[in-house]
Formats: structure tokens, C-alpha cells, sequence
């Protein structure tokens, strides 16, 4: 396919991808490229940025595709049926406040939220679908379900940990998967991750809190994402694993996703949704 575009199909819903020179970014540019049901309606990069102003094919390596990467998010997402947005904190904050303005899909990807990002985005769901998620694959939902269904059946004597592994890169920890897997598992218990969760552990922590989910980080080389649910009992364990082996299936589920919710009224909705988990 010479265009980025599907202009084959005009009606086909519109995507902006935000982050367009990130890795998640030029994945999701490819996808969405390929899959029939989409088209690409624009790139979105910060301003002051090398890719602004050039033509989008040449940035990916490429031939000149007539679009342009753009640093001026209201013009573009003002044409979109849906935004894919795997940024920072700030910029996501920032992009739902357009993406409600234009009536769009907010899919969001980003990690490292904290409680008043989520407060931003829930008065921004008011206006348009935002779905958002720690992890978009399919398989990382179904260990999401699997882990609210165990802690359900298992007392509070079994202990539960979650152990991931990522990249080198990485800049924030717990991952946004594991805190979705320990939402899980609190869940399951009938409380909330915020009253079961265990800081992390360093020198003289003292005995385990029964009840408590603890975390821990492994940071190194190139691993796309490693997660273990470790439900551990006297005598035995039960592990749930899932294991990631390349970023595509995170731009799948976040366009599946984008197409999911092109019929959906303003509100919060998750992967467990798209997928028809819940």
C-alpha cells in the first residue's frame, strides 16, 4: 500500500495516533495502515519535535505519503472518530479534554496515571467513550479475569504477589498490567487494591500483613512484559502467567478497541468490555 490511508473507504472511522515517533506510535501507524475497517487521520507529535512539519512516510523511512506529523493537537483530533493515545500522564489529560470536545474514542494506553489524572479523564467521559487499560491484549484480559476469579475462591491465607518484568526503559513500576492484576485480585476479595496493597520491601520489613497484594519490578535488556499472579499457600502455590513477545498485540487491542467503541455513549470502559469479559 503506497497511502497510509484507506481512501478507499471515506466512511471508514478516522484514527489519530498520538506519539507518532514512539515505538507504540509507529506500531500503531502500521496497523491501523493495514487494517480494512480504519483509516489514519492524522499523526500527532509535541511540539518543537524533528517530526513536525515533514511528511509522515518519510519519518517512518519511507516514501512521501501526503500526511504530515503535526504538533497541533486541536485541528487534528477535531477530524478524528478516535484517538489512540499511548503518551505521558500530562499529554493524555491534556488530549481527553479535545477528544471530548470532538465527540471521539479515546483509547488510552498510558501508564504511571495517578488519582487526579483519573478524576480528569472521568469528568472527560462524560462527554465521549474513554477506554482505558494497563494492558490491551487478549490474553493479558483473560489473566485479569482468572485472577479476580482465584482470589474469589482462595482465603486470605494465601498471600499474593505480583511479579512483572519489563524493559530498561521503563520509567514507571508497579506496571499499569500489574496494578490491573491487583485490582483484580482485591477485587476478588471484595476490597480495594488501595486497602491491600504493600508498599515496597526493603530492609527490616517485618511479617507479611495478612491479606496484602505486594509488587515487585524486574527491569532489564529487552523484555516486552512478563506478569506472574503468585497466590502462595502453606505447602503450595498456584502461579498465572502471561507473556509478552511482541508490542504488536498492544496495538491490536487498542484498535480493536477504537472500533469497539464507535457505537458506545460517553463513559469509562475498559478491556474487559471490548472483549465481553465483564
Amino acid at each position: 500500500m503506497s497511502d497510509l490511508q484507506n481512501t478507499d473507504a471515506p466512511a471508514l472511522p478516522g484514527i489519530v495516533v498520538t506519539g507518532a515517533s514512539g515505538r507504540m506510535g509507529q506500531m500503531l501507524i502500521r496497523l491501523v495502515r493495514e487494517n480494512p475497517e480504519v483509516r489514519l487521520a492524522g499523526a500527532l507529535e509535541r511540539p518543537g519535535h524533528p517530526w513536525v512539519g515533514r511528511d509522515l512516510g518519510e519519518c517512518l523511512g519511507g516514501a512521501p505519503v501526503g500526511m504530515v506529523v503535526s504538533d497541533d493537537a486541536v485541528s487534528t483530533i477535531a477530524q478524528a472518530q478516535a484517538v489512540i493515545d499511548f503518551t505521558t500522564p500530562a499529554a493524555t489529560v491534556a488530549f481527553a479534554e479535545l477528544t471530548a470536545q470532538a465527540r471521539a474514542v479515546h483509547v488510552i494506553g498510558t501508564t504511571g496515571l495517578e488519582q487526579s489524572h483519573l478524576d480528569y479523564l472521568k469528568a472527560a467521559a462524560r462527554h465521549a467513550p474513554i477506554i482505558r487499560a494497563g494492558n490491551m491484549s487478549l490474553g493479558v484480559n483473560l489473566l485479569v479475569g482468572l485472577t479476580r476469579r482465584v482470589a474469589a475462591v482462595l482465603g486470605t491465607d494465601w498471600d499474593i504477589e505480583v511479579v512483572e518484568a519489563h524493559h530498561r526503559h521503563k520509567v514507571d513500576a508497579p506496571s499499569g498490567t500489574a496494578l490491573m492484576l491487583g485490582e483484580a485480585a482485591a477485587e476478588g476479595r471484595g476490597r480495594t487494591l488501595a486497602e491491600l496493597r504493600s508498599p515496597a520491601r526493603e530492609g527490616i520489613t517485618g511479617a507479611r500483613e495478612p491479606g496484602s497484594i505486594g509488587f515487585a519490578a524486574i527491569r532489564g535488556g529487552d523484555v516486552v512484559g512478563e506478569h506472574d499472579v503468585i497466590f502462595a499457600g502453606q505447602g503450595e502455590r498456584v502461579v498465572l502467567r502471561h507473556l509478552a513477545t511482541d508490542r504488536a498485540i498492544f496495538a491490536r487491542g487498542a484498535i480493536r478497541a477504537a472500533i469497539w467503541g464507535q457505537d458506545k455513549g460517553p463513559g469509562e470502559y475498559d478491556m474487559q468490555d471490548v472483549l465481553g469479559l465483564n
